[in-house]
């Protein structure tokens, strides 16, 4: 069930008169997934994290029911993306931070250095995740939150950041070198949407999504043949599929390339906007940082081994 304003402001002052916090633990509730891992590394024991977008779901899309509104009245702490990620869900987001602590945790990264493509109306690409070391500043920014939230464990949350931060540092350079691996001319990221715009950045990759940076535009009989295309031309031997984004167009895709007579595999399927299962290494942003790009790597290897034979 989706909300209106009305039921918004009726549920959020039940909620609010009568909330309770579990124990002794701090209440966060995160909107994605890559947000609450990393609440959950910084925080550890000390919060107990909700999260409100599951395995498979598109933030782009995604709508509060009154559910959700339920969990974050009962929250301490909000964390969510920003940049327009979680855009169906700015009005509900607006009118919690009058009553709950609302933090964007790219709130903290210097604007200058956000990727700002021409088909967003000079918005900011928001997935900053896939570029691990900017992803950095979103555990700073969990961290810093929790320490004025709750000075108690201020020294527990300092210092589980600076293990995880060092896990990041170590992420980063596997990316790095697993990335190198591919020869540099076809190092070309063929997927749905154009969520790895920031990985290409950092890694080397010329990236290219059939749809925008925002699921919500749908892509026509003319993207999918310009992208085909492209494949054809550069000779790319895979493209990849995402668990959050109907695989339909990318195979309408690769049976465009196949009819000009080139054969393009998929390649495997990528975590974007969503994790992996809970429980599930992909059920982790290092997890599912980890799966990306040896995917990315395996696939684009062996089909450039395949194209050259």
């Amino acid at each position: 069930m989706i909300i209106n304003s009305t039921v918004f402001f009726l549920t959020c002052s039940q909620q609010e008169k009568g909330k309770k916090h579990s124990g002794e633990k701090l209440d966060v509730v995160a909107t994605i997934g890559m947000i609450a891992d990393i609440t959950k590394a910084v925080g550890d024991s000390h919060v107990n994290v909700t999260v409100l977008m599951g395995p498979g779901i598109d933030p782009h899309l995604y709508k509060a029911t009154a559910g959700d509104v339920s969990r974050l009245s009962g929250a301490k702490v909000i964390f969510y993306n920003g940049l327009h990620l979680e855009a169906k869900m700015a009005e509900v987001l607006e009118r919690m931070s009058t009553q709950v602590k609302t933090v964007a945790v790219t709130d903290g990264i210097d604007r200058s250095i956000l990727l700002t493509p021409p088909e967003f109306e000079g918005a900011f690409d928001p997935h900053v995740w896939f570029d691990v070391a900017l992803w950095k500043r979103a555990v700073e920014i969990v961290r810093d939150t929790l320490v004025e939230t709750d000075a108690r464990h201020s020294e527990s949350y300092r210092r589980n950041s600076a293990v995880y931060l060092a896990e990041l540092d170590e992420l980063h350079e596997y990316v790095r070198t697993q990335a190198e691996r591919v020869p540099e001319n076809q190092r070309v990221l063929v997927t749905a949407h154009d969520a790895f715009n920031y990985f290409g950045r950092a890694y080397g990759f010329q990236v290219r999504g059939l749809q925008g940076i925002s699921t919500v535009t749908e892509a026509g009989t003319a993207d999918i043949q310009e992208l085909a295309k492209f494949i054809v031309q550069r000779r790319i031997p895979a493209m990849f599929v995402e668990t959050s984004v109907s695989s339909r167009n990318i195979e309408a895709v690769q049976a465009s390339v196949r009819s000009q007579g080139f054969g393009v595999e998929i390649g495997g399927q990528l975590f974007s906007d969503a994790m992996g299962d809970p429980g599930t290494p992909e059920g982790t942003y290092i997890g599912m940082v980890r799966h990306n790009i040896d995917t990315i790597v395996e696939s684009l290897v062996q089909g450039d081994k395949q194209v050259l034979k």
